[in-house]
Formats: C-alpha cells, structure tokens, sequence
C-alpha cells in the first residue's frame, strides 16, 4: 500500500480548501492537518468567542478567515464565490443535543437551512468543487437494538439535532440528485458526500455539555463532575482519527472519482465502545484531580442509550483505520490539556505530527 500521508499530501498541495465552522473543535483540528499538507485554507465562521482556544494555534494557517453566519446565504455565496475552492468541509453546525430542545428552530435553520446556502453556493460556483457535508452518528433510526449502524439504514431522529442532521442527509441527496447528478458531472463539476461520525474527542474543545470539557473544567476548579448518563454506550474516537478519514475522501473526490460512497460511516472499532463511566474511570488514570459522582437528575433529556456505527465501508473503499485505540485516544486527550495548561509551544503540531507518523 501506498504511503497515504504521501498522496494526501499530493492531493491537497496548493488546493483552495474551504471549511465552515474553522473556528470549532473539528474545524480547527483540520486546518492544522491542512496545513501540513500545503493547503491554501479559507474558514468561514462565527467571529470567535474566547472560550474557543484553538483558533489562535490555528489563525496564522489560514490564507483567508471570512467571518459569518451560515444563516445568511448571501454572505456564505459570496465568500465562497470570491474563494473559489476546490474542496469544501462543511462542519458549521449547532451540535448540541440540549440546546437543540432549547433552540429548536435556530437548530434546524442552521444545521438544515444553513446547509441549503451552501448547497446554493456551490450550484452558483460554475467551477469544479469536492463537498463534504458533516453530519452525525445520530442520523439513523435508533430503536436500541445495539447492532452498528450501517449506511443503507432508516434515517430518523428522536430530537431535534438528530433530525436537523437526517434532514440534512435528505436535503444533501435531493440537491445530487436535482443539481449534481453524477451523471451530468461533466456540466457541473460538483461531488458530494456526508460523512457521519459521532463522540469525537480531543485536546481543545471546550463546548458546554460535552463529558470531557466538563470533566476538564471541573478538575481545575476542584470540583467534581455530575455524570448524568453513566450507561450509556458511545463509540468514543480520537479527533485526528475522524478527520484523517474525511480528508481519504476527500483526496478521493478531488480525482473526480465518481465510485465515491455518497455517505460514510467514520467510526472506531468495537474496543472504543463503551460506557461512559467505563470512559471517565479510565481518564482518571491518566490525571488523578479529575473527580465524578453519579447523579441523575429527576429530569432529564432523551438522549440514546446505546450508539454503534458501522466502519466496513470506510475500510474497504478507503483502506482507512483508526490508529488510537481508547487508551491512547484518552492518554493524547488528557495529555494536550495537561501541556496546555502548562503553557506548552505547538501543542496541536506536536500531536498531528506524531499522528501523522503512524499513518506512514
């Protein structure tokens, strides 16, 4: 097999690479994997808030930083139309299932109407582009018979957020089909795939009501985390593992193949399946001021107990696999807090360098 850090790097040498949300979690972590592939990265965001550490390791990468809603289909057209990219990662999202039972039409005009601009700018673009949508394990139809989702199953969404995202998935597939059909590639120029993931982690994100940010936080206050949902089971996967996986598609796009997986599954193996508090004692391992009491609340959002994806089709059609099993996935995590905290130099380099390695 051929050095696949080799042809990414051939692949994305010198392409215009757009990414919504850049500011994000997911978002900045890619534009720091970009980089190392001689990228020319353009982000489209919300202006960044203070809680959000990463954008300034990740700032000077950027060759454009447009700041807006994806609410707003002008502004994303015409930063997009001025950019010209040759491959978009679509991560701008409201990602969060309890907010999306607080906000739940904000909720879907982002994820799904905000989608919707973006699929309009490309239909506007008249040059060839490479999309990939961003979506979630949560898509599919969960009637918690714990048997991994494959990419053929029922879409549903018992909340909000999940249905934003299915009805992403819906929306996606209708514009192929109406704008970008495959084939009459050779009149637009437009590939598109969504790709779902769920119970990404990583060093530097800071959302609200998200286990590891809250267990972070907590441990520096001296506090102790409240775990709501202590037997729930989660495919837990190490960030640089998902957005490897992204950008194996996306090399694959940006050959115009047209044999793409029109949706994916990005998910680690069965090792990285378990319960959060299985999750949250072994973190404390690997830093002993990280403290937990369970508790569950009189209420209490639904939220799936059991979620598994299938990754079959990721190995076979892009020889992708996950390289961190869970002890490194939470030792890399916990580790890139610790240096953070210690005001460590390239702390994100660092580790998608020694990321990289493993892929050689």
């Amino acid at each position: 097999m051929e050095n696949m850090v080799n042809n990414l790097t051939k692949a994305y040498a010198n392409k215009r690479v757009f990414i919504t949300g850049h500011t994000g979690f997911k978002g900045a972590w890619l534009v720091g994997m970009l980089s190392k592939f001689n990228s020319k990265i353009a982000g489209y965001s919300l202006p960044h808030s203070s809680d959000q550490l990463l954008y300034p390791l990740i700032r000077n990468q950027l060759y454009e930083d447009y700041v807006g809603d994806i609410i707003d289909g002008d502004k994303l057209k015409n930063a997009i139309l001025d950019f010209k990219p040759d491959i978009i990662f679509h991560l701008a999202a409201q990602a969060l299932v309890i907010d999306s039972y607080k906000q739940p039409k904000l909720t879907y005009e982002t994820n799904v109407i905000g989608t919707m601009n973006l699929l309009e700018a490309c239909n506007a673009l008249n040059s060839e582009c490479a999309v990939i949508c961003i979506t979630t394990d949560k898509v599919y139809e969960n009637k918690e018979t714990k048997r991994a989702f494959k990419e053929t199953d029922r879409l549903g969404g018992y909340d909000i957020y999940s249905s934003s995202k299915a009805a992403c998935e819906l929306l996606v597939d209708s514009y192929r089909n109406s704008f970008f059909n495959l084939d009459k590639y050779h009149e637009h120029g437009v590939l598109i795939s969504t790709v779902r993931a769920g119970n990404v982690i990583g060093g530097g994100d800071w959302n609200k009501n998200r286990l590891i940010p809250d267990l972070i936080k907590a441990a520096l206050q001296k506090e102790t985390t409240i775990i709501r949902s202590p037997h729930s089971v989660r495919p837990w996967q190490h960030v640089l593992d998902c957005l490897f996986g992204y950008l194996l598609l996306g090399e694959r796009m940006l050959s115009k193949d047209h044999k793409i997986p029109l949706a994916i599954n990005f998910a680690p193996d069965s090792e990285n399946i378990v319960t959060v508090e299985q999750l949250v004692n072994t973190i404390s391992n690997f830093w002993e001021v990280i403290k937990i009491k369970v508790e569950v609340p009189d209420t209490i959002y639904h939220e799936a107990k059991f979620l598994h994806l299938d990754n079959s089709l990721a190995k076979k059609e892009l020889q992708w696999t996950p390289k961190l099993d869970l002890e490194n996935t939470l030792k890399w995590t916990i580790n890139w807090y610790k240096d953070f905290f210690e005001l460590s130099e390239n702390i994100m380099d660092n580790q998608i360098e020694k990321y990289l390695i493993k892929q050689k």
